[in-house]
């Protein structure tokens, strides 16, 4: 059974509108309206058949779920593949059609979403020839992308890695070494994929160190390319070594890649400098970090892209299930059970589930927002975007990750069966919690180096416009409770945040997991009572039933989740203590 999806075209519409004020509204809805009819009608279709056919490795080579290839050819041939570059769109359009994908089939949405990725890199650090002959073929879907960075012993520790690349006479390089955990590394879906393989060059005396400063990013084709006409060629030196058999995501190939000599091009020295030297190595360096980072918002995205699937389904079974009585008896039918819908319990997991995806909807489009400079009113936008950027990463996916647990106890016991689809979304909703860093690394990442960013203006920042839409919001009548607790919210994550700022060692990294999800807590809160602001404020233009669904949620968020900041400040405050007291091998 497939679970049916709407594309959420309303609520982007709201934000667009009311919360953002993007110019070209129309332009945009426009757009979003083709997608959502595209999306739930030829891609969500595919999910569930996708999940149960899997990817297949047959004779060395991988085969997709076979209708994958007509909704892949659809998909291009609609443009939907296209980036925001490509597109001239808005960035919250943007990110609005890549929710549509994730959630319809976010399987077959990470070959294109990889690709989009892999090719804003070459775009942005390639020789010439890659971006006359690979960039447009990868722009119309003839061609895939992947990023391939973890190896069997090394995973966010580039200092172990151990895939080298040997410079050749003719500029290219010979890579060798062993990639796993690489999605979409094979597939047949098209005709060649383009690899983005980080690799450790050698010193003068051609010799290897682990150190991350020799590390580099290369393009390395499937099949070899002439850089003079960008014709194939022959196979590279490469071969797939096998796909891992998941516990979700079963359409997405998860390969393991060996790298024996084959021809590479290094990204970024071309660009940046003719020489080989810091500048270079930056630029590309700084690539492949663009394309982590964006996979990092797209992966909170996609949280919330699941959440809005399953939440949909949970209502609608919830309003035809019928179970118990209801508790008021206005609420109650003639047959001597009601829809579970009116029970509190089932209301609470619905409410919840509606709070987290549409204000982590919210919340991904602001950090994009912020991440390109279109906030005027946030000083340091790009510092602050980045410093949300592991809050979204984790926060969401752990979020989400809880969310389809609860939409699951909708259905009771009929949740655990695979005919009700629901299940599919709980397995492949788990790997967002570990790809692109797994979220304790994200929780390291916030507390040790982004808590810093710009020797902590960033932080100050996002308290500032915290404590700026608190203001605001206190002028608008029946905000007054939300208004309070956003600003004690501020209060206390400025103490955590201040106290981390001068901690290190243990006391930072036992601390990182709570005052990561008290910052998330928060900023879901700041983007409620924007929501809930700018519906109150327009609410002459908007249906009223979304004003009232704005207030209804954001009071949820406000009285049920933000208060768990309290005692999250107080766990923070406890930073490693009592947590390597145990000897290790007693754990």
């Amino acid at each position: 059974m497939s679970l049916s999806y709407r594309a959420p075209v309303a609520d982007y519409a709201f934000l667009l509108r009311h919360v953002f004020a993007v110019d070209d509204v129309d332009d945009s809805l426009a757009a979003l309206t083709a997608a959502a009819r595209f999306f739930e009608q030829d891609i969500a279709p595919t999910n569930a058949a996708g999940d149960a056919a899997g990817c297949r490795f047959e004779n060395g080579r991988v085969r997709v779920p076979d209708l994958f290839h007509p909704a892949y050819a659809a998909l291009c041939a609609a443009g939907w593949q296209s980036t925001q570059d490509e597109t001239g769109l808005p960035g919250v359009t943007h990110l609005a059609i890549k929710e549509f994908l994730a959630a319809s089939n976010m399987a077959l949405g990470l070959y294109v979403t990889l690709t989009s990725g892999a090719r804003t890199v070459i775009r942005r650090t390639g020789a010439g020839w890659m971006q006359t002959h690979v960039v447009p073929r990868m722009a119309s879907g003839d061609w895939c992308g992947t990023m391939c960075l973890t190896e069997p012993h090394c995973g966010t520790d580039l200092r172990r890695m151990t895939t080298r690349a040997e410079p050749r006479p003719d500029g290219s390089f010979a890579i060798t070494g062993t990639k796993i955990f690489i999605t979409g590394g094979d597939q047949d879906l098209t005709d060649n994929i383009m690899h983005l393989v980080l690799a450790k060059l050698p010193d003068d005396a051609g010799a290897y160190h682990d150190d991350i400063s020799t590390v580099a990013l290369f393009l390395v084709p499937r099949w070899q390319i002439d850089p003079e006409t960008g014709q194939m060629g022959a196979e590279n030196a490469m071969s797939t070594g096998g796909i891992e058999t998941k516990m979700g995501i079963r359409g997405s190939a998860t390969c393991t890649l060996r790298f024996d000599g084959a021809t590479g091009y290094r990204l970024g020295a071309s660009r940046a400098t003719a020489d080989s030297g810091a500048a270079s190595r930056a630029a590309n360096m700084s690539g492949m970090f663009d394309m982590m980072n964006t996979a990092r918002l797209g992966t909170g995205l996609q949280a919330v892209a699941l959440t809005e699937r399953a939440v949909q389904n949970a209502a609608d079974y919830a309003r035809d299930r019928l179970a118990g009585q209801a508790l008021d008896p206005a609420d109650r039918g003639a047959g001597g059970a009601d829809p579970i819908i009116c029970h509190p319990d089932i209301r609470r997991v619905l409410l919840g589930m509606s709070a987290f995806a549409e204000g982590g909807r919210a919340l991904v489009a602001w950090a994009g927002r912020l991440l390109q400079d279109q906030e005027p009113g946030v000083a340091h936008g790009p510092l602050v975007g980045a410093l949300l950027t592991p809050v979204i990463k984790a926060y969401l996916s752990d979020r989400g990750s809880d969310a389809l647990g609860a939409a699951m106890q909708v259905w009771g016991g009929h949740g655990f069966i695979t005919e009700t689809g629901i299940e599919q979304l709980v397995r492949d909703a788990r790997i967002l919690q570990l790809y692109e860093g797994a979220n304790g690394v994200q929780a390291h990442d916030l507390v040790t180096r982004k808590l810093r960013l710009g020797q902590g203006a960033a932080f100050a920042s996002l308290l500032a416009e915290i404590r700026a839409e608190a203001r605001a919001g206190a002028r608008c009548l029946g905000l007054g409770p939300q208004v309070a607790a956003l600003a004690r919210a501020a209060d206390l994550l400025e103490q955590a945040g201040t106290g981390l700022m001068a901690g290190q060692g243990y006391d930072l990294a036992g601390a990182a997991a709570d005052f990561l999800t008290m910052t998330g807590h928060t900023v879901l809160a700041l983007m409620w009572l924007k929501s809930a602001r700018a519906a109150l404020g327009a609410q002459g233009d908007l249906d009223p039933a979304l004003v009232q669904r704005k207030r209804i949620l954001a009071r949820y968020w406000f009285e049920r989740e933000l208060p768990k900041t309290e005692y999250l400040g107080a766990v923070v405050a406890l930073t490693a203590q009592g947590l390597m007291d145990l000897p290790a091998q007693a754990v």
